[in-house]
């Protein structure tokens, strides 16, 4: 018999480097978030270079403002130069440039271990600046967090790290290229941990504080201290205000249902055409340039845009305008397959949303007073963040934006009903749309695990039966065959000797006696395992069951810790999942309340009125 100890460190169960690998992923993380900061000003500058060499023809690193047509008849040319560029770059370099990024980011995560090829990181920000200097409806944003992404993957793949690490820093990577955009640090830790890491520890929430901290330092230190968008002093008219804004929320949450619907139906269209799909972003660079001929508002990033109406200077005939048109060119530039990002121009289009709101309410309900630039500004978050379920994301991400700390309660109250007409009306959400459409599944929801609530104790067998070491292999086959009831449904036996725990057989061990040995004269504990890998009573199920999937073994004695060789209880699979089953009458199986029992109220589930039938 070896020592509990030895065996415990034999198997992998000490881990002590927990924290030494935290502070190393840190430390990676801290020099991905410097980079994404660089890289997130170097492509910011690109675009502004391509932007202002197309319509200008000059040099400048700022973006300019488009809102009238410089080009003239030109402007219906110059996106489809692009879209072609766009088009040959996705069919001969990668089609993981095409989109909006954090999808690929996403796909990455769960189908490639958190792996990026090198060349996307080099292609998508390059195609993304042709697309958006070109005139696509865009921001720079998606693709920042893309590329800042595969940046935090391909140092994960240059060094020694495992999935998960790599996941961490991919993370950081997105995170970092978020906050160097917009100068919004948490929100952009948030932004990783719904739609990329999918969970909330602090192996990877410290590298993510630490990554987007410094992205945000380095923007400030390139691109000043102002946020992206400049919001004046907004009155949000709590609690007056309140009816109007549950009305919004309702309002914000088909609009974004509605637009992911439309650019999902809009990429099928695409698919159907009948020529090569490296003429698809072309195609919608034409149909960009026309809309964009006649209201040039739709070209380019059009952060100044956003601007002007979070800060309520446009008329309500220009906000249906850039509501209707904006949204019209983006899901025909989007859907065609071409590069670029999907934040900003649904930010405008929800801040023309929520704009146009308010100055309807005022004409019909005077008495309203609604603020055009607060119900903009929940528009902008609620619209975005209902299509892509990413809800507390956007509520922090505007409350960073204004730093204003009414504008919480009417964010919240928005953003949450908006996210919950997107729940009632669509199954998936814009950015795993395309990824269920490829058979991948994505889980949102942050649940605590049973497992890592679950003591051992709790819910092994404390009276397994054990079997002494000096029996042989046809007593106890002889036992199991007549249908002893006190060996009837055991898979596994613990065998004892004079000091206790001596080891275990399984039915699999028994019959592989037989068969080598017809009399099977063997011992049981000959023919078993005579070094089982063991558990503790106040040992987690979690950690229990890494033990049974490391071994390969589906049952554990249990010990005591303070003397590994007295026999405690037996842990199998069955129990394993008693505990999962509590959870789930827990979640579905209604108790009686004090109230009446009615029909509607006390309905059961489906699942548990199927788990109550008797087995036939």
């Amino acid at each position: 018999m070896v020592e509990r100890s030895s065996l415990d460190y034999k198997h992998g169960n000490i881990n002590s480097s927990g924290g030494f690998r935290v502070f190393l992923i840190s430390l990676l993380a801290a020099l991905i978030g410097l980079l994404a900061g660089f890289v997130a000003y170097g492509l910011y500058s690109l675009i502004s270079i391509i932007t202002n060499l197309v319509f200008f023809q000059r040099y400048g690193i700022t973006l300019p403002n488009l809102d009238a047509n410089p080009l003239g008849g030109w402007i219906i040319v110059v996106p489809v130069i692009g879209g072609l560029i766009v088009g040959v770059m996705a069919k001969y370099g990668s089609p993981k440039i095409k989109g909006h990024g954090i999808p690929e980011a996403m796909e990455a995560v769960l189908t490639n271990r958190s792996r990026i090829q090198p060349r996307v990181a080099i292609l998508k920000p390059i195609s993304a600046a042709i697309a958006i200097g070109t005139g696509g409806p865009f921001g720079a944003e998606g693709p920042i967090i893309q590329t800042g992404g595969a940046l935090g993957s391909l140092i994960g793949q240059l060094l020694h790290t495992t999935a998960s690490e790599r996941k961490v820093l991919l993370a950081c990577g997105a995170a970092a290229g978020m906050a160097a955009t917009f100068s919004t640090p948490i929100a952009a830790v948030i932004l990783a941990i719904e739609l990329l890491l999918f969970e909330f520890k602090s192996r990877s929430f410290i590298p993510l504080v630490i990554a987007s901290t410094l992205a945000t330092t380095v923007h400030l230190w390139l691109m000043g201290t102002g946020p992206m968008f400049t919001v004046g002093a907004v009155d949000f008219g709590i609690p007056n205000a309140l009816p109007y804004y549950i009305v919004l929320g309702v309002v914000c949450g088909i609009a974004g249902v509605g637009f992911s619907n439309i650019l999902y139906w809009v990429e099928d269209l695409f698919e159907h055409l009948p020529f090569d799909s490296m003429w698809y972003p072309a195609v919608g660079a034409l149909g960009l340039g026309i809309i964009g001929y006649f209201f040039p508002r739709v070209i380019g990033v059009g952060y100044d845009t956003i601007s002007d109406i979070l800060n309520a200077r446009l008329a309500l005939n220009v906000l249906f305008a850039i509501m209707i048109f904006k949204s019209l060119a983006l899901v025909i530039s989007l859907g065609s397959g071409t590069s670029g990002g999907l934040l900003a121009p649904m930010f405008m289009s929800g801040a023309a949303l929520g704009g146009a709101f308010a100055l309807i309410v005022n004409q019909i309900i005077p008495s309203a007073h609604l603020s055009p630039a607060a119900c903009a500004l929940v528009g902008m978050a609620a619209v975005f963040g209902s299509a892509a379920r990413a809800t507390f994301t956007l509520i922090i991400f505007a409350f960073e934006i204004t730093r204003d700390y009414n504008s919480i309660l009417p964010l919240m109250l928005v953003c949450v009903l908006a996210d919950g007409v997107s729940l009632l009306l669509m199954r998936n959400s814009i950015m795993t749309e395309k990824l269920a459409r490829r058979g991948l599944h994505m889980h949102f929801d942050y649940e605590p695990d049973i497992l890592q609530q679950t003591k051992v104790g709790e819910v092994m067998d404390t009276k397994p039966k054990a079997i002494p070491a000096t029996m042989t292999v046809q007593e106890i086959a002889n036992h199991v065959t007549r249908g002893d009831a006190e060996y009837a449904h055991h898979q596994a036996f613990p065998i004892l000797n004079e000091q206790g725990l001596a080891g275990i057989i399984t039915w699999g061990d028994i019959v592989k006696a037989l068969a080598e040995d017809a009399n099977a004269e063997k011992t049981v504990l000959e023919a078993g395992n005579y070094e089982p890998v063991v558990t503790y009573p106040d040992e987690l199920l979690y950690d229990a069951v890494g033990k049974m999937l490391r071994n390969d073994v589906g049952r554990l004695p249990v010990v005591d810790r303070q003397s590994p060789l007295t026999l405690v209880g037996y842990l199998g699979r069955s129990a394993i999942m008693e505990a999962r089953l509590g959870r789930l009458h827990e979640e579905q199986v209604r108790e009686a309340g004090w109230l009446k029992p009615t029909n509607i109220l006390n309905r059961k589930p489906r699942v548990a009125e199927q788990e109550n039938q008797p087995e036939e």
